[in-house]
């Protein structure tokens, strides 16, 4: 495999089967790799999940050939824009709920790259404060949001 970034997500896609187009974009923290193909909805998965798999795949590609690679993020379609404002306006419902009426409020279990995002969004927000706690059962996290103290 190559040790640049498209024609690695390229190469693995055609051992997968997809017929897939990728296009290259420079972001401040590293590259985003935009897969355009009829098949979207496999390649993105459950919530997701096929498209976070091939992700991880795609930088252990690049991190084994050269272990000061960019970071790449993969998305198929714009699916994690998407999916990023969804989460930040229910991040952003929760605050005002949090805000009106004092009560903690808890945010279904995320990975840790979506509990980045929300912590992000909320972090300048005077009157809420966000803590990751664990959920049983599970590797992910769930969110309280509660009044600042």
């Amino acid at each position: 495999m190559s040790a640049e970034p498209k024609a690695t997500l390229e190469q693995l896609l055609q051992h997968l089967g997809f017929t897939a187009t990728v296009e290259e974009h420079q972001l401040e923290d590293g590259i985003l790799l935009n897969v355009k193909t009829d098949d979207s909805g496999r390649l993105i998965g459950r919530q997701g999940q096929t498209l976070a798999d091939l992700q991880y795949i795609t930088n252990r590609l690049l991190f084994q050939r050269d272990n000061h690679a960019a970071k790449v993020t993969v998305d198929v379609g714009g699916y994690r824009s998407q999916a990023r404002e969804a989460l930040i306006k229910r991040a952003q419902e929760a605050a005002e709920k949090v805000r009106r009426w004092g009560d903690v409020v808890e945010l279904e279990p995320l990975n840790a790259f979506d509990r980045r995002i929300v912590h992000t969004a909320l972090k300048d927000d005077p009157a809420v404060e966000t803590h990751s706690v664990e959920v049983d059962g599970t590797d992910k996290k769930a969110i309280l949001l509660r009044p600042r103290r």
